[in-house]
């Protein structure tokens, strides 16, 4: 057996550690460079995203794959590469100039321009995004030989990588220079794993030609092997160019003559077969003569065809030995941002960006990115997991996704989804690529990695475990391994995949495990094993397969029976047949109730009681990539226990018909019957289960599943059974009030109770939130820090003709003077309201007399809380008298109020047959006990935690010296045992504000 057909047979089976090296470690030296380039003429207003750019079309015919990353490579053009080639003859010389004037290669460049600078739907979709023209990030490139990517790598963990210096580092554009030897490289091979930005790469390189920054070539051609692949007829060279790039046409004639330095560039080189034996591919130095494209690119390589030709071929670590070592004159890989510097300076750059954080947020969007970029770096530095993640520069481009959508998404369209950006991030590093171009099945990378690592990561969910031992992997991968082919995919994937998914846990007594590289990918992996319906057990898989076989045979076998019946009188042929026939009909519906295990494990995870009182998913999301701020966890301390409640929300969201689409190009089929099956199965179990009272974080869990599930008509009747919604204590980002208005507006229901108290609203949460608070009875937004200008928004709210909130609490919110003016507005056009709370909102005096001067003018208000707002007597009478003349209002809170004993006096003399209205103010009504003694101390002790409690204490010691003077007024027992027992509770009060305990 040859040595390059021994590559990676030679890693022991046992060992899953000793894979070879993903990323080159380090501190070493590293290429940094931030340039900003102007592009000439039009092409300078096409913008360049730093992601990978789905496989399209080219315009000229070409297509470059892009699944390898997203990496922000830096390239700068070298000056001294041309003067390393050997000079043009002056024959060549003319002709170049020839073709020059003709603008053929000008018209090349413009072409290329214009495609490689196209920007993938996924780049405009999630955020926004920067031209690699204008500013870019370097990852680390180190030079190799086939002989240490033939034999096995050491043990190497996460940190022995970041601690030990990256050797041979060498930048894109040396690649070409003399080797060790002093000959010059002519052909090198570039490679990397999945992720680590060879596509983008190779984009930087074309674009920096053809803005005349890579002199070394006067002509780059770039090919997609996969798009050679698919060509199957013999072709020139000649041909294959002009066919791919019209424009060349009258430069390829003089190729060879003019000694023009010319730059192949063959990308993706694993989507094709090549067999560099004499007998397998014939020599052809002819670029006129027709062979298959396969040939061409062996003779390009021999250097039998256009031998002064330099070439750069990208591929996966498998596919390297396909390429003889003779051969090569350079080997090179990838390693992506294997430099924490690396990666903080693609993070400021990317979450800098100008229109990050949306139009409408200009004034505070400065300071919210830059905190966010520390928080970051913060948590790199710490060496996390997240450090290991980063190695792969397509993680970056996740990691900022997802901060973006977690901080910067104003409103949620259909497309915005979590599962919607995970599943475009495997579209995008994947594609629908097969996993082994010579394997004969043809399987696609992702549909392999959702029978295996979907496996492992669905295991790791159902025991609430995050790291794997080897013995896990051998369980997952090795255990079923039956075929010399299946043993081939099997080291495939370990060499160009496996990392992608996997790497050594950093965790200190854990360094020889393995984890998710990023932990959301294992509970998207176990939803997408369950979904694809790969969880079965041994008898349903049988049966399945031998369902298929009588089906595929039955019609066959009915035509014989049928003749033979004919012939010979053995009429228990066709009973027999019948009764065969009757198995795939009957497996077919037992093979229904798959979905009814997938609608039931739904359910169950998505509800279950452990996870109650958890944050939020999107909460616990953005604490996984930001780490939490705090002391460190000692190595001995206990860990918490592992939760993955994004597991079923991933299942829903796999299910809408977006993320099927994508997933079918990924190849990973969900049929539209299977999913109608799984959502008619849900109604019966997730939406039962989500009519009990849930907590608050899992209320909001609920609610981001329904908009990840994407289906309207069952979101619609799932939101009809939730009369009351309580998200209190919530802390409601953008994201989830775009979530809540979203899921909520597939209904025109009622909402009996909306409780958002405590959740960090502002203005424009309550803008987002319109058309729900709208149809609202009761809304609680006490402890919002809700102002001036989201009184304005409560204002035109209050006054819309389809409002129908009749409970509206303020408490504790900053409303002022200027609030109350909008709010006293409100009150004069509103005919819903009847409950207003405006406790502790800093009205003053002046607040409460524009409450008062528009007060006439309602007909609806029955009870109005001005409590604990600094109102003096006069303010507080004002008030009063209008309340006596309004129709409906019976009912003023004005205690914890400046109001002195006069004015006490006077409110006391209020009577309810008589006025018409009721003023609390005190405990006491005259000499007796107040109705609303109770109702007033269980305000105190509600809001406590948010008044000043000095304050409170003085009011508590007014209140016991009134309750005291008025018992000893009364000579009634009955009234003095009252007396004794509020005076009681308000001196427990103050004995338990000064010991702290309240």
């Amino acid at each position: 057996m040859s040595r390059a057909m021994q590559c990676h047979c030679c890693v022991p089976w046992a060992s899953w550690a000793q894979l070879p090296r993903a990323l080159a470690g380090g501190r070493g030296t590293r290429s940094m460079s931030v340039c900003a380039a102007a592009v000439p003429g039009e092409l300078g207003s096409v913008p360049l995203a730093l992601s990978p750019v789905p496989r399209e079309a080219c315009p000229c015919g070409t297509s470059l794959p892009s699944w390898a990353g997203v990496g922000c490579v830096g390239y700068q053009g070298d000056s001294q590469g041309s003067s390393a080639q050997p000079g043009s003859s002056r024959h060549g010389q003319s002709q170049l100039r020839n073709v020059a004037s003709s603008g053929a290669i000008k018209k090349h460049q413009k072409s290329l321009s214009a495609w490689f600078s196209h920007q993938p739907n996924e780049e405009r979709q999630f955020g926004p995004s920067f031209s690699l023209d204008a500013v870019h990030v370097d990852p680390v490139i180190r030079e190799s030989s086939l002989e240490e990517i033939l034999k096995p790598s050491p043990d190497l963990t996460i940190q022995n990588q970041l601690q030990q210096p990256c050797r041979k580092v060498i930048s894109l554009h040396n690649l070409f220079d003399v080797d060790a030897c002093g000959r010059q490289v002519k052909n090198v091979v570039l490679y990397g794993t999945v992720g680590t930005g060879k596509s983008t790469l190779i984009k930087k390189m074309v674009v920096d030609w053809c803005h005349g920054r890579l002199p070394r070539f006067e002509l780059v051609i770039p090919f997609s092997c996969e798009d050679l692949s698919h060509s199957h007829a013999h072709v020139s060279l000649r041909r294959l160019i002009t066919k791919k790039y019209q424009h060349l046409r009258d430069v390829v004639p003089v190729l060879e003559a003019s000694n023009l330095r010319v730059l192949f560039i063959l990308n993706g080189l694993e989507r094709l077969n090549l067999d560099f034996r004499l007998a397998g591919t014939e020599l052809c130095c002819d670029p006129n003569e027709p062979v298959p494209p396969s040939a061409i690119v062996v003779n390009l390589l021999r250097k039998y065809l256009l031998p002064e030709a330099s070439i750069i071929v990208t591929t996966r670590p498998s596919a390297v030995r396909r390429i003889p070592g003779k051969y090569v004159g350079r080997y090179a890989e990838i390693c992506g941002f294997s430099d924490t510097n690396l990666q903080k300076l693609y993070f400021q750059m990317r979450l800098s960006q100008p229109g990050c954080s949306g139009e409408d947020s200009q004034d505070r969007s400065s300071a919210e990115q830059e905190n966010l970029v520390e928080m970051l770096s913060r948590n790199l530095e710490r060496h996390n997991q997240i450090t290991a993640a980063c190695f792969l520069p397509s993680y970056c481009w996740l990691v900022c996704t997802t901060l973006h959508f977690l901080y910067f998404t104003r409103t949620v369209p259909p497309s915005q989804t979590l599962t919607g950006i995970y599943t475009s991030f495997l579209r995008l590093n994947f594609s629908g690529e097969v996993l082994d171009s010579t394997d004969p099945t043809h399987i696609s990378m992702m549909k392999y990695v959702a029978k295996t690592v979907g496996k492992l990561a669905y295991e790791g969910v159902m025991s609430r475990k995050t790291c794997f031992s080897e013995e896990d992997l051998r369980h997952c991968f090795e255990v079923e391994m039956k075929t010399e082919s299946e043993l081939n995919l099997l080291e495939v994937f370990r060499s160009d995949v496996f990392r992608f998914f996997l790497s050594p846990c950093v965790q200190p007594g854990k360094e020889h495990t393995f984890v998710f590289t990023i932990p959301a990918m294992q509970e998207y992996l176990a939803a997408l094993y369950v979904v694809l319906g790969e969880k079965k057990t041994l008898a349903q898989r049988v049966g399945k397969e031998l369902s298929e076989v009588i089906g595929k045979v039955s019609e066959d076998v009915a035509v014989v029976v049928n003749i033979i019946s004919k012939v010979l009188p053995l009429r228990f042929l066709p009973v027999l047949f019948n009764l065969l026939k009757i198995f795939p009909r009957y497996f077919s519906r037992v093979g229904g109730k798959d979905r009814d295990a997938i609608a039931h494990t739904m359910a169950e995870e998505l509800f279950k009681e452990e996870d109650y009182y958890n944050d939020d998913v999107l909460d616990q999301i953005n604490s996984s990539i930001l780490g939490v701020e705090g002391p460190m966890r000692h190595p001995d301390e206990a860990p918490d226990d592992e939760v993955f409640e994004l597991f079923p929300i991933f299942m829903g969201g796999i299910l809408s018909r977006r993320n099927r689409a994508i997933l079918e190009q990924l190849g990973c089929s969900i049929k539209n019957l299977a999913a109608f099956e799984i959502a008619k199965a849900m109604k019966k179990t997730v939406i039962r289960k989500g009519r009990r009272g849930l907590p608050p974080s899992e209320l909001m869990d609920y609610l981001f599943f329904l908009h990840e599930f994407q289906n309207e008509r069952f979101t619609a009747e799932a939101i009809r059974s939730l009369r009351a919604v309580n998200l209190s204590s919530v802390k409601m980002t953008p994201l989830k009030c775009s979530v809540l208005a979203s899921v909520m507006s597939t209904t025109c229901h009622e909402v009996e109770e909306l409780n958002l108290t405590s959740c960090n609203l502002d203005s424009s949460s309550l803008r987002t939130l319109f058309p729900v608070l709208l149809r609202c009875k009761a809304l609680h937004l006490q402890l919002n820090s809700l102002g001036s200008d989201a009184c304005k928004e409560i204002r035109d709210l209050l006054l819309h003709d389809k409002c129908v909130v009749s409970s509206l609490r303020l408490a504790n919110n900053p409303v002022g003077k200027q609030g109350a003016r909008y709010l006293a507005e409100a009150l004069a056009g509103n005919r819903s309201l009847s409950q207003l709370s405006l406790l502790h909102t800093a009205l003053g005096d002046p607040g409460a007399e524009a409450i008062a001067q528009h007060l006439a003018q309602n007909q609806h208000l029955q009870e109005l809380n001005l409590g604990y707002n600094s109102l003096t007597d006069t303010a507080a009478l004002r008030v009063v008298e209008v309340a006596k003349r309004h129709e409906t209002l019976d009912k003023v809170h004005l205690y914890f109020n400046d109001i002195s004993e006069d004015g006490k006096r006077a409110l006391d003399s209020l009577r309810m047959d008589r006025d018409g209205v009721r003023a609390l103010v005190f405990l006491t009504a005259g000499t007796d006990v107040s109705d609303y003694w109770s109702h007033i101390l269980n305000v105190v002790q509600r809001n406590l935690p948010f008044w000043d409690r000095e304050r409170v204490r003085q009011h508590l010691a007014l209140l016991l010296q009134d309750l005291e003077s008025s018992r000893s007024q009364t000579a009634n027992p009955w009234r003095k045992a009252k007396f004794l027992r509020v005076e009681s509770e308000v001196k427990k009060m103050l004995g338990k504000l000064q010991d702290g305990s309240l």
